[in-house]
């Protein structure tokens, strides 16, 4: 059972650092890691689950994002709103492979949302993003440790 809270507290990990929540799912996957307890491959799927997840929760915000766009309480002005547009629209969908980075990840999955970007498209690019993200940090702490 411990191992089952272990792998759960890692996919909830890498599921919210994929949300706007300020979390570290990272860390938590080399701390894992470093024990030599669990499968390192194991830890890695887990985690991408977790965050290829919480990607796609934000894609769907992104879906029902912009019909709220002209309201008085919405968080994004439309200025800043038609600039991550244009970006977006500027380095295309390509841009995804970069939404494992922090800071300008998480918005770009949401744009690719408002921009109706076609979900089997975004779960392969961003797929391929965050798993080798987590294989090269896996492949990086196995190796000092």
């Amino acid at each position: 059972m411990p191992d089952l809270a272990i792998y759960t507290g890692l996919f909830f990990a890498g599921f919210l650092a994929a949300t706007f929540l300020p979390m570290q799912s990272e860390a938590a996957l080399v701390a894992l890691l470093l024990t030599d307890a669990y499968p390192a491959w194991l830890l890695v799927t887990v985690a991408s689950i977790g965050n290829v997840l919480g990607a796609t929760v934000n894609w769907g915000l992104g879906r029902l994002f912009e019909r709220f766009s002209e309201r008085s309480w919405f968080p994004v002005r439309p200025e800043a709103l038609q600039r991550y547009r244009s970006w977006y629209q500027r380095y295309g969908r390509w841009s995804l492979l970069l939404s494992w980075m922090p800071i300008i990840g998480d918005p770009l999955t949401v744009i690719a949302g408002v921009l109706r970007e076609p979900l089997p498209v975004f779960l392969l690019l961003v797929t391929l993003a965050k798993v080798g993200r987590y294989l090269l940090l896996t492949a990086v702490a196995l190796n000092w440790a």
